[in-house]
């Protein structure tokens, strides 16, 4: 059966290429009805991330031609389902990732790709660390393997996926020491961890300071030369996860070069005898084998949405914005002035 509550026109946000935050596009289009084994999920949250940030200008790793609708993740209600999919699902609220297309007011979706939110789980705050979650979580227990007891530095405390790892570790009963502008040290304080200034020349001097013997993992979303010293940073047998290369995200040419080398620095690295590893952490990795990932990412997210539910895990919420507004939400993620994520909603006139 399908359900009868197909939206049949929605509001979309298009990227039409290289352009500034105000040249994204609002526009209008009919959504099909759901296909086999699809849904609608009707909006109810989505967000700005570093990966739009970087599709605007081209940059990102593997992102699809111009145009297409940005957003990442996305959490809404099941207003439609296409045949073989059960219509209980309508109704419902889901999060999902999506990679592209979650800046609409529905869209289709594969009903295998959906999370459950737990009831008392606000839109606002289960996008929040809905891919930061995911991401925050899989490196730290996935990828680092952190044990409780130990000691980290999270590059960009204040940010979407930092502060989400910074929540994550101390819950695990792991020191933190976050880097962000002096700004939002009283955020990063009152996460749990122990601010540092990044734009403090001595900044890796300090954090040696307050972590002689080295530390365990470094959690790096900067790249460029500055990750040689993160991986100076690192306690025999401690472990770099370096997760994008921000410090190049202007530098023209080709978008895949920057990301390459570093690919080719971090294998390098792994060949020493120093006991140290070093990995990039691929948000997509093992998608080839499409049931496990799902499996994967599924039980991730439940654990992180259940410690949102539980109080454990607070959501940084920067600012909320209407979706017609995904220029201004866009230009103020990129303004550096903000803590956590920015995320959009509805408008209240239309889908």
């Amino acid at each position: 059966m399908t359900g009868n509550t197909v939206t049949t026109h929605v509001t979309e946000i298009v990227l039409p290429g290289k352009v500034a935050p105000e040249g994204l596009r609002v526009t209008r289009r009919e959504l099909p009805a759901p296909a086999a084994g699809q849904v609608v999920l009707t909006l109810a949250a989505t967000g700005v991330s570093f990966a739009e940030q970087q599709m605007r200008r081209g940059k990102y790793f593997d992102q699809p031609p111009f145009p297409f609708v940005p957003g990442y993740d996305v959490v809404g209600t099941v207003t439609a389902t296409g045949p073989g999919v059960d219509t209980g699902l309508i109704g419902r609220r889901f999060a999902a990732v999506t990679k592209v297309g979650g800046w609409a007011g529905a869209l289709l979706l594969d009903a295998a790709d959906l999370v459950a939110v737990p009831d008392g789980v606000s839109a606002a705050a289960a996008e929040t660390v809905v891919v930061n979650g995911i991401t925050a979580w899989q490196m730290l227990h996935r990828t680092a393997g952190v044990r409780s007891g130990g000691t980290i530095v999270v590059l960009g405390a204040n940010g979407g996926v930092g502060s989400t790892l910074v929540q994550l570790a101390r819950h695990h009963g792991v020191t933190v020491i976050g880097t962000a502008s002096p700004r939002h040290h009283a955020v990063v304080h009152d996460l749990g961890a122990i601010p540092v200034d990044y734009r403090d020349p001595r900044m890796y001097r300090r954090i040696r300071e307050l972590a002689p013997d080295g530390v365990d993992a470094v959690f790096d979303h900067v790249g460029g030369a500055g990750v040689v010293e993160s991986w100076r940073l690192l306690r025999r047998g401690g472990t770099l996860v370096s997760y994008g290369t921000a410090a190049t995200k202007d530098t023209d040419g080709d978008s895949r070069l920057p990301v390459l080398k570093l690919f080719a620095r971090l294998t390098l690295w792994n060949y020493l005898p120093n006991g140290k590893s070093a990995h990039f952490y691929n948000f997509w990795a093992g998608k080839r084998h499409l049931d496990t990932f799902r499996s994967r990412l599924r039980e991730d997210l439940t654990q992180v949405l259940g410690l949102v539910a539980d109080g454990v895990l607070v959501p940084q919420i920067a600012a909320e914005f209407p979706l017609s507004e995904a220029s201004a939400a866009l230009a103020l993620a990129e303004s550096r002035t903000v803590a956590g994520k920015v995320v959009l909603v509805p408008d209240a006139d239309r889908a």
